[in-house]
This record gives structure tokens, C-alpha cells and sequence, in this order.
């Protein structure tokens, strides 16, 4: 019986220990939640789990993930709320794993929305972090302490258009840009708490995202065909004449967190970069002056690599292009030797083909690609500059370098040029010596 007991204790051990010292999870309990998290400047993604909880035991491994990716940036964090009840009673929790973004006001945390993935857990800690760092830059920025979940609010009341069932066809349903439309009663205490949060984050997407109000109480048709029961209820329109399709919002309340969804939601709808080949000066400015970094692959000479090995290489270009197209990098290629200079400027030259550097010509640095030039070993290092990581390089020159015109290529494989063979046989000695 004392052998069963001892074994049960083990099991039970290994099953609580999901996380440990070295998965840069910060372990919380009620001793050192409010230390660590209520009194802190940063960013936390917290998780409430239970040992036994099958969902839970998925996530880890993304979760451990997640944390080793935002060491430093972001705090990961993770609270056995099976163990620690009381935590997680006083934030709601009802089922697991639940997970809480503690943002700039601590006494207001988030719901996180997005996907169990690492991947899909870094975007939305960045997300948040850029709307944090917004608003501190704007003067909105609460402290550790709270606040009142985003700080006085400010922005033009004209940003906000007023939609009615005469105008939301016109307006909304026939446009071409994205809306966020807020269905709202004036007598709604919770509308009333919104509007100003509204206006401000309408103000900071201005040219990018409309935003509109109807009062539901009184323009009912689209709020009934928008299944409209409660107040605010607020709705995106993707835009293009979808007919009429809507998304349901499922942010937060405040400016910072409306800005942050709708900007999610911007880059989602925007198409892919093109891949351009460096074919004049013009390639170059576009893709690179012109864009706060632009990826710059030389791929190796057509005769050491045809056709079927270059479109290869630019088809992984493209699928990583379309992953990263929030970014709005520039994307640009070149054939080994083809620009000498711009190899050259780049540091390029001696390290083989294919190559990749990413260029930021406004600061006139460059980080160069060191890792295997592969799907992953390229998404890896993309990901790394996402996150502002990487050892940049000076430029040489405060210049970007003088690019040549060429021809494009036409999409074939290489062929050697060989030299014409001149028949000597008609040709008399003693004719070739009177000449001479």
C-alpha cells in the first residue's frame, strides 16, 4: 500500500508540473500575483489551467514556445488556478485553460481572443504591445496602478459617421474600405462609456478604417438584419461589396484595443507583396526607399540553378511573403553577379547563393540572412526582425548603389553560349600567307 501511495504521489507530481524554471513561464500564486503583475509597468499574458485539464496539456508546448520568443519583451505567465481557486475566481475564470491579457490598467484585464498557437499567442502580445506603446507616445497610457482602461480619450467628432437606414446601403454595404460600425441606444450606459474611446480610435485610423453609429432605436432595419439584441453591439464590414457580409467585434472597449483589432484586421485584408527582380534604379526605390525594409534575395546564376530551382526558391519567397504582408516590407530579387554593386553594398559578396539580406534604407543598415536559406531557416529569421532582433549592419555608403538596367527573366532555363566553330577546310595555307 505505501509503494502505491509513493507512485500516486509521483504521477500526481508529474502531472502538476507543467511549467517549469526553465520554459520562461512565470509561475504566479496569491504570494506574488499582485508583486509581480498588479504593480507592473509591463505586459502580461496570463493562463489559468488545471494539471488534469486535456486542453491545457495542448497548449502547453505552444505556451513554452511563446514565452522563450517574448522573453523580454512580454511577460508569459501561468497561474494553477486548480490549485489557487481564489485566483482564479477573482477574474472570472469558469473554465481552462482561460487566458487574460494585463495590460497598461491592470484592474480591467483583457480576454485573450486568438488562436492556441505559438504563432497566433506572439501576434497578439505584439499587437498589444504596439497599442501600448501608442498610447503612452499619445499621453493615453495608464500606469500599473489602473486607470480608467485606456486614459482620457480625445479625438474629432466628425471621424465618426452618422449612419441611418436611409445611407448604410450607400455608405457601408456599397464601399469599397472596411468599416466598424457601433449599433447603440442613448439611453445605454455602456454606449455612453464607449463613445469616447470611439471617436478616439476613429480619429487614429482615419484614411485607413471608417467608422460609424447607428442609433438602433430609431433606424431599426439593419439592426434587425443584423441580428442586433443588445447595446453596444459593434460590427465590421469588410468592404468590397461582400454582400452585406458582417464579423462580429470581439476586442475590448477601449481606444487602444479597437485600434489594435481594427489594425489586425487591415493587414489581414491587404494582398501580398509582389516579388519583384532588381531590373533598374526604379525596382530598387520602390520596393526599397520606399519601404521601412525590404528583403533583398540574390538567387544563384541561371546555369547553376534553372528554372525549376529558381521558382522554388521564388515560390518560398512568395509564401513567406504572404505570411509576413502586415510588416508591408518590400520584397525584392537579383541573380548572382547580376548587380555587382548592390552585392557588394550588402555585403554579399563571399558567402555563396542563394543569399538574403534585409535593408533598411532610411537608417542605411542592413541584416544579413546567416542561417540555411530555407523555408524555416528564413521564416525564422523574418521572424526575428519582426520583433526588432537581429545584428544590423552599416551601410558603406549613405547611398543606396547604382542598380543596372537588364532585361527581365523570361522564365526559362539557362542555356550555354558556345562559340561558333569556323570550317578551315576550303581555306588554302598558301592563300593565308599571301595575305599575311
Amino acid at each position: 500500500m505505501q509503494v502505491f501511495v509513493l507512485a500516486l504521489a509521483g504521477m500526481l507530481s508529474t502531472a502538476t508540473a507543467m511549467y517549469s524554471a526553465g520554459d520562461s513561464v512565470v509561475e504566479l500564486t496569491p504570494a506574488n500575483f499582485d508583486k509581480e503583475v498588479m504593480r507592473s509597468d509591463e505586459l502580461w499574458l496570463i493562463e489559468f489551467y488545471a494539471p488534469w485539464c486535456g486542453h491545457c496539456q495542448s497548449l502547453a508546448p505552444e505556451w513554452k514556445k511563446a514565452a522563450k520568443a517574448l522573453k523580454g519583451v512580454v511577460k508569459v505567465a501561468a497561474v494553477d488556478a486548480d490549485a489557487h481557486g481564489q485566483l482564479g475566481q477573482r477574474y472570472g475564470v469558469q473554465g481552462f485553460p482561460t487566458i487574460k491579457i494585463f495590460g497598461a490598467n491592470k484592474n480591467k484585464p483583457e480576454d485573450y481572443q486568438g488562436g492556441r498557437t505559438a504563432n497566433a499567442i506572439i501576434d497578439t502580445a505584439m499587437s498589444k504591445v504596439k497599442a501600448m506603446v501608442n498610447d503612452r507616445m499619445s499621453g493615453r497610457g495608464g500606469s500599473s496602478g489602473g486607470g480608467s482602461g485606456g486614459g482620457s480619450q480625445s479625438g474629432d467628432p466628425k471621424d465618426v459617421i452618422e449612419l441611418t437606414d436611409g445611407n448604410f446601403q450607400n455608405l457601408v454595404l456599397d464601399s469599397e474600405d472596411l468599416w466598424l460600425v457601433e449599433f447603440f441606444a442613448p439611453w445605454c450606459g455602456h454606449c455612453k462609456n464607449l463613445a469616447p474611446h470611439w471617436q478616439s480610435a476613429a480619429s487614429q485610423l482615419k484614411g485607413k478604417v471608417k467608422f460609424g453609429a447607428v442609433d438602433a432605436t430609431v433606424h431599426t432595419v439593419y439592426a434587425g438584419r443584423y441580428g442586433v439584441r443588445g447595446y453596444p453591439t459593434i460590427k465590421m464590414f469588410p468592404g468590397g461589396k461582400k454582400d452585406g457580409e458582417a464579423v462580429d467585434y470581439d476586442g475590448g472597449r477601449t481606444a487602444s484595443d479597437i485600434v489594435a483589432w481594427a489594425t489586425e484586421k487591415v493587414a489581414a485584408n491587404i494582398p501580398p507583396p509582389e516579388i519583384y527582380q532588381v531590373t533598374s534604379q526604379d525596382t530598387i526605390k520602390e520596393n526599397c526607399q520606399d519601404h521601412q525594409i525590404c528583403v533583398v534575395a540574390v538567387l544563384p546564376h541561371i546555369l547553376d540553378c534553372q528554372a525549376d530551382c529558381r521558382n522554388n526558391y521564388l515560390s518560398i519567397l512568395k509564401r513567406l511573403g504572404e505570411k509576413y504582408k502586415k510588416n508591408q516590407w518590400g520584397w525584392v530579387w537579383s541573380e548572382a553577379a547580376a548587380q555587382p554593386e548592390l552585392e557588394s553594398a550588402l555585403g554579399i559578396g563571399g558567402f555563396g547563393y542563394p543569399a538574403m539580406v534585409a535593408l533598411n534604407s532610411r537608417k542605411m543598415v542592413y541584416v544579413l540572412l546567416k542561417g540555411p536559406f530555407s523555408e524555416s531557416g528564413i521564416n525564422e529569421y523574418l521572424r526575428d526582425l519582426s520583433y526588432g532582433k537581429g545584428s544590423s549592419v552599416p551601410m558603406r555608403e549613405k547611398e543606396l548603389p547604382t542598380v543596372q538596367n537588364l532585361e527581365p527573366w523570361d522564365g526559362k532555363d539557362g542555356e550555354m553560349y558556345v562559340e561558333e566553330e569556323i570550317d578551315l577546310s576550303d581555306v588554302e595555307l598558301d592563300d593565308l600567307k599571301d595575305e599575311l
